[in-house]
């Protein structure tokens, strides 16, 4: 039987090792999953369109499907392989003053791209629950850890959005530590507080706490990147969306029953069933769907975010994001 090819660029993750070792393979695929830095994948997926199929960031996704959506490159499909809630990913110059959300307001902030999915949950989240205006901070842009990182997507912002580029041979991490940026919003944890740098902290003390309070009032999980296929391989083969949607499907239930395994540690988690166990008390026990119809409140809140920032001309409604073809399927 001939089997289309197909290259898959995604991270490790353990929800996608099934599809990685060959586990479960894709019907009618011959499937090669390139195992790439997340950040490596979205640039050669965005600037070059390289890969058959690719995770890639919701917001960039978003933002491209918004300019132009007879004419982006590429197709989406309703798998989420990466979400993370992201009040830990706000951090501060220990000595800013900064005590509380409220504080940000009229500081200068760094973020590695504006665009950030992981940026905009942040953003929308200390606007929504913490009185902190989009544009209430100034914001500067630039690499975390290696100077010369720029947006990714060309952004027309409103005018009251203050942002611009740090110098060309600075790094964020290293204007955190000086103080010569008040915060920052990434989805990496700067390398200075990985060393013990006392000049960088978290916003929240406990972010933690913070989060499953915001799961709790808001029942939202948030969703960081969805997995696309390139237009023109979706036009060929309409068949292979669905395809490639049920395979995630069956490589996350894989996932989950391993999760499940008791009687000898699979991960290096001494008490990982009583975190799964709390996972699942808090958030239900499918804490991580796939496919519109679950995920569709917490996508219509970051199609709000996105809009609200600048990042699109208009709101976008969930439906539009996804090929029709994995959006229902058949009843015997």
């Amino acid at each position: 039987m001939t089997r289309i090819p197909i290259t898959l660029a995604c991270w490790d993750y353990d929800r996608t090792q099934p599809l990685a070792d060959g586990s479960v393979r894709p019907e009618g695929v011959d499937l090669t999953y390139l195992c790439l830095p997340v950040e490596e994948t979205f640039f050669r997926m965005l600037r070059h369109q390289e890969f058959e199929a690719a995770e890639m960031s919701l917001s960039s996704y978003v933002t491209a499907l918004a300019a132009d959506p007879e004419r982006t490159p590429m197709r989406a499909i309703p798998v989420f392989p990466s979400r993370a809630f992201r009040h830990n990913g706000i951090y501060i110059h220990a000595h800013s003053g900064i005590e509380k959300p409220s504080d940000l307001v009229g500081r200068t902030v760094g973020v590695p791209e504006y665009q950030l999915t992981a940026a905009v949950w942040i953003r929308g989240i200390l606007a929504d629950h913490y009185d902190v205006p989009v544009s209430s901070v100034r914001y500067r842009t630039g690499g975390m850890h290696r100077p010369g990182r720029v947006e990714k997507q060309r952004l027309s912002l409103p005018p009251e959005i203050d942002i611009a580029p740090i110098p060309p041979d600075r790094t964020l991490a290293d204007m955190l530590v000086t103080g010569e940026i008040d915060a920052l919003y990434a989805p990496r944890t700067p390398r200075p507080l990985l060393e013990g740098r006392p000049e960088v902290r978290r916003l929240f003390e406990d972010p933690r706490a913070a989060e499953q309070r915001y799961a709790a009032e808001t029942g939202i999980f948030p969703i960081m990147h969805l997995v696309v296929l390139r237009r023109d391989v979706y036009e060929r083969g309409r068949w292979l969306a669905r395809s490639l949607y049920t395979a995630f499907e069956r490589a996350k239930a894989a996932t989950e029953e391993r999760m499940n395994e008791t009687a000898a540690n699979r991960y290096m988690l001494p008490w990982l069933y009583d975190e799964v166990e709390r996972t699942r008390q808090l958030l239900g026990t499918d804490f991580w769907p796939y496919g519109l119809e679950p995920n569709r409140a917490t996508l219509g809140v970051f199609l709000r975010y996105v809009h609200e920032q600048g990042l699109t001309d208009r709101r976008l409604a969930p439906d539009e994001l996804f090929v029709p073809e994995t959006l229902e399927s058949y009843v015997i």
